[in-house]
């Protein structure tokens, strides 16, 4: 077991908007012609400050499908959070795409498994930006598969064994057949992850109840994160304040 650095076992939880055509959305799977429209992304963002959040997973669909940007709602939405942390993600694949993101100043910027195709660019951009860079680790049984895409990727064993050369600093981990299902975390998964780093990992995916956030809680003492909340908030599954109480309470 890799060892990792304590986080005092909180967990961090980033709940998620997903932007297309400029409205906030939701898949199911991944799956574009699943999607269910949830409104202006700024009132979501706004909600979910007013609900406690002190993160926000920010997604550009539209660029990650490589069928336009929003880059001018996505800043808005930066804009109108002041003081919140902000994880952008959604198509951030090359050199063009990373600049772009990082002139919005978020806190954080996950890179696109499909960014992987170019490893080299990967590691640039791990050198020269540190910590601001996380990189998405989009996972099909034991293979990479960048959502929206159909043709899968290379290993994960190898993805990570590059990456971990790198010196990547996080890592932000997604089942995909999982996500937006509410069938449940892969709990096995981010295991296999945890195992291979000592860099946290955010989890991402799946998550339907309290339960869930409970689970993903006991994985924190091995350098689990942080949690990205999605369809379980749209679909009023639970509260952001009932799931940040548990993921701050002191006892896994």
């Amino acid at each position: 077991m890799i060892e990792h650095t304590s986080n005092g076992h909180s967990l961090e939880l980033l709940p998620a908007i997903d932007v297309a055509d400029a409205k906030s959305i939701r898949l199911t799977a991944g799956d574009s012609k699943s999607a269910t429209e949830y409104g202006s992304p700024i009132d979501v963002a706004k909600a979910f400050v007013d609900s406690g959040a002190q993160w926000i997973h920010l997604v550009d669909l539209d660029a990650a499908f490589s069928r336009g940007s929003n880059i001018e709602t996505i800043a808005e939405v930066v804009q109108q959070c002041p003081g919140i942390k902000i994880e952008l993600s959604g198509g951030i694949r090359d050199a063009s795409s990373l600049e772009a993101a990082l002139a919005l100043s978020p806190e954080r910027v996950v890179l696109s498994t499909l960014a992987l195709a170019d490893l080299g660019f990967v590691a640039k951009a791990i050198e020269q930006q540190g910590d601001l860079i996380a990189v998405g680790l989009d996972v099909r049984g034991s293979r990479l598969e960048a959502r929206g895409q159909t043709e899968q990727g290379g290993e994960l064993a190898d993805a990570l064994a590059a990456l971990e050369d790198f010196g990547c600093s996080r890592y932000v981990v997604t089942d995909v057949t999982r996500d937006g299902t509410l069938g449940g975390p892969n709990l096995e998964l981010l295991q296999y992850v945890l195992v291979r780093t000592g860099k946290p990992v955010v989890a991402s995916g799946g998550i339907s109840s309290l339960d869930d956030i409970r689970a993903l809680k006991g994985l924190a003492q091995h350098g689990l994160e942080g949690a990205i909340l999605g369809k379980a908030l749209y679909a009023k599954n639970f509260t952001l304040e009932q799931a940040l109480e548990i993921a701050g309470e002191n006892d896994i």
